[in-house]
């Protein structure tokens, strides 16, 4: 399954534009407005009211099939592994492709719309079920909760409780004590890092780097690849099969604070050598050799994976 925030073509396994664009435009704003409301909306998928998107829908199209159909699809009753049908009064299907293009219809007439025309001078962002919008006081921030809460009450969904949360955009200008200074928006974390100007001096910013759960997913599909027992493959192929989808992950995690994707792609000269111990009988059980075989290699073609391109390789001897 690809991550929400990249796509395949024929040209391999690339970022998601404007994922990335909108991760800019945030961080502006962050140095903009001391304030983020973050917010996630609790079980969107299961409690969307079904005659509420069909008024959104309707605003979009009155072709009568196309809305029979979209009608028939949410209220087909679901059924259980022990053939039980139980009737579906609200919520609608996962897994089709038709799913996030409703929901995404009825978040933009229940938040974003509404957020224009109520609040212009707040800007926001949103992707699926999760948003932030900015604002310049705590109080501020602390009203619109409120106010949000009701309106999405009103629209027959709930705040997530927990995920739902005030932040504080701290840096060297806005030194404020408060519990949150940090949020997770489109895989990066938000947070006050140490960054160093032109001149060669550091400063403390509020900016994105990727986030410890986007690592950990990488990680966790990196070892799902099993490229290690794959022994009947020389080195170019592994670079064929797995370089777009590295390279998707520095294209898009890599456009803010690019060492904080480091220990990952560190990661995967891990299993590299793992598997050169596998594929050569001379480097088997001998894991400084293996390492410095594959640096030696490194060194001579950083362009065969797109992290050694970058500089991260493994050590030579």
């Amino acid at each position: 399954m690809i991550e929400p925030h990249f796509h395949e073509d024929s040209n391999g396994y690339r970022p998601n534009k404007s994922a990335i664009q909108a991760v800019g435009v945030t961080r502006k704003r962050c140095w903009r407005y001391n304030w983020v409301l973050e917010f996630d909306i609790k079980g969107l998928f299961d409690n969307i009211d079904h005659e509420l998107l069909m008024r959104a829908v309707r605003k979009h199209t009155d072709s009568k099939w196309i809305l029979l159909y979209i009608e028939r699809w949410l209220k087909a009753p679901f059924q259980k592994g022990d053939g039980t049908l139980i009737e579906r009064r609200k919520g609608k299907p996962q897994g089709g492709v038709v799913s996030p293009v409703l929901s995404n219809l009825f978040l933009h007439y229940v938040f974003d719309a509404w957020m224009k025309r109520n609040y212009p001078e707040l800007p926001f962002c949103r992707y699926a079920d999760d948003g932030i919008v900015h604002c310049r006081t705590k109080s501020e921030a602390l009203a619109l909760k409120e106010v949000l809460g009701a309106r999405f009450g009103e629209c027959k969904l709930e705040l997530h409780p927990d995920k739902t949360r005030i932040v504080y955009c701290k840096d060297k200008n806005r030194r404020e004590e408060y519990p949150s200074t940090s949020f997770d928006f489109l895989g990066f974390t938000f947070c006050p890092r140490l960054s160093k100007t032109q001149g060669g001096k550091y400063f403390v910013n509020f900016s994105p780097a990727v986030s410890n759960a986007a690592g950990k997913e990488m990680r966790q599909k990196s070892r799902r690849w099993n490229l290690q027992l794959r022994s009947d493959k020389s080195l170019e192929d592994l670079s064929r099969i797995f370089s777009p989808v590295i390279r998707g992950w520095i294209n898009y995690y890599g456009s803010f604070y690019k060492s904080a994707l480091y220990p990952t792609l560190r990661h995967l000269n891990k299993i590299l050598v793992r598997w050169a111990m596998r594929k050569l009988k001379r480097l088997k059980g001998h894991l400084t050799n293996a390492v410095y075989w594959l640096g030696g290699i490194a060194n001579r073609q950083p362009d065969l994976f797109p992290h050694w391109k970058l500089g991260v390789r493994p050590t030579a001897g």
